[in-house]
């Protein structure tokens, strides 16, 4: 839905509300999707639990769903328990999980006693895998079919139990003891003879996930294979649940995120950004910008060490912020192209003197152009059309030959960095644009002086 229609759809609410035409609120929301009407629902904090009573009840746990956490509490805590428990019904087992897992202690024991003790069993059993791993992500609300029933009894199952599941799409087949066998998918069972067996059918060559790998790991597998659910068994081959496309999704844009993140030098956050408190934001921030101001320092200590020499040649200084922007630009092209290629795995940690080949002309190609752009700006605007006599040929070669000799290091920087972090297990996206901007600036200075040193005489 455009953000205009529910901008409309807001303000029609908010008329019906005023004049208490409860009927008209119900007939307007009653079909909207679920991720538009958590939006619409938003708008209205004072009145949330009267509009989500409006729902039907399947719409309004959808909805419940797609809320943000503040406002999923604010709803729990002014719902009365008879209508907590038609929430918690409604919702599927991963949503209740997720939800759970982001509550205080007293929500959580409310649902948890408006939950019936099948489900409560249920949810104590995923609470106990580690909070990264495939088996926090599952559900258990599957379909499983015997391999010797026939096409008609399985899709007989499904019809009674697929309302329950999360998905029907996919149907596991497995031995009495749970014991996973293969699949067979609803177009499968659609288009095969009524009268044949399952075994027959079934597919079993299966991919599937234990319950303590890494869900990250498990998403990318989901999107390497195009599946739409994964299987999850425990260490005897066991199903006990299944991850769908749409937690998959949940769980890459989650690391995207956190590698943003990481990337801009800020401590992940679970929570959105305007939900986030100024506290919790500055909290994440300021011990990556003190350990980058600290870092920082080292540059300071180059230009003092050579603060004589440049006292002599003052021209050179106002050539050292774009000697340092074009380093570190260069090293943060380079270092986020090889962190992508490592969180896509297209990158392998046994490719790093391909890639620094690879850098090396890239880098050698970047920096003569830079080079030469420099000398020809140097000398035709700051020579001749500026009137700069302190730009003379000598610094104009000093300048761009630094140039390119730093484009060439940055780069090189660049692809280790990241691919080191990978090897020791840290996770390539704290060695990110703020990280080797700060390396490549002490390394810049130190190649520019230690060039401008060997080449202009007066400041040997």
């Amino acid at each position: 839905m455009e953000e205009l229609e529910i901008k409309e759809i807001i303000e029609q609410i908010d008329s019906f509300l005023e004049e208490r035409k409860f009927y008209d609120i119900k007939e307007l929301i009653k079909e909207m999707e679920p991720a538009d009407l958590s939006l619409i629902l938003a708008e209205f904090p004072k009145k949330l639990a009267t509009l989500f009573r409006l729902l039907p009840k399947d719409l309004a746990a959808e909805a419940f769903v797609e809320m943000e956490t503040d406002q999923q509490e604010e709803l729990l805590t002014s719902l009365t328990d008879n209508e907590v428990r038609q929430v918690v019904e409604e919702l599927y087992i991963d949503d209740t999980v997720d939800i759970i897992e982001e509550m205080p202690a007293n929500v959580v024991k409310r649902m948890l006693n408006n939950s019936d003790p099948e489900t409560r069993k249920t949810i104590n059993e995923i609470l106990k895998y580690p909070p990264d791993s495939a088996g926090s992500l599952m559900t258990t609300e599957y379909v499983s079919l015997n391999e010797d029933i026939t096409v008609e009894d399985a899709l007989k199952r499904i019809k009674r139990t697929g309302v329950d599941k999360e998905t029907i799409y996919t149907c596991y087949v497995t031995k009495p003891d749970r014991t996973l066998l293969g699949y067979v998918t609803a177009k499968r069972l659609l288009l095969s003879d009524e009268d044949m067996i399952i075994s027959d059918i079934m597919e079993t060559n299966v991919i599937f996930a234990l319950t303590h790998e890494d869900k990250e790991v498990v998403a990318k597998e989901m999107s390497k294979y195009d599946l739409l659910a994964l299987p999850v068994v425990d260490k005897e081959s066991r199903l006990v649940g299944i991850i769908t496309v749409d937690d998959a999704i949940d769980v890459m844009e989650e690391e995207a995120t956190e590698d943003i993140e990481k990337m801009a030098a800020i401590i992940p956050s679970d929570k959105p950004y305007l939900a986030t408190s100024p506290f919790t934001i500055w909290r994440n921030r300021i011990p990556w910008l003190i350990l980058l101001m600290l870092t920082s320092t080292f540059t300071s200590q180059i230009i003092t060490s050579f603060e004589s020499k440049l006292a002599s040649c003052v021209v050179l200084t106002a050539f050292i912020p774009m000697i340092m922007g074009s380093g570190g630009n260069a090293g943060g092209q380079t270092s986020v192209t090889i962190i992508r290629g490592l969180a896509i795995e297209e990158i392998k940690l046994g490719d790093i003197f391909k890639i620094l080949f690879k850098e090396l002309r890239v880098s050698l190609l970047c920096g003569v152009v830079l080079g030469v752009a420099t000398f020809a700006k140097m000398m035709l605007i700051d020579n001749l059309m500026l009137g700069n006599d302190a730009v003379t040929v000598e610094i104009s070669v000093v300048v761009s030959f630094t140039l390119l000799i730093t484009i060439i290091v940055a780069k090189l920087v660049g692809c280790c960095l990241p691919i080191l972090a990978k090897r020791v297990g840290l996770d390539p996206a704290v060695m990110a644009s703020p990280f080797i901007t700060t390396i490549v600036d002490a390394l810049s200075l130190l190649i520019y002086l230690g060039i401008a040193t060997a080449l202009i005489p007066g400041l040997k």
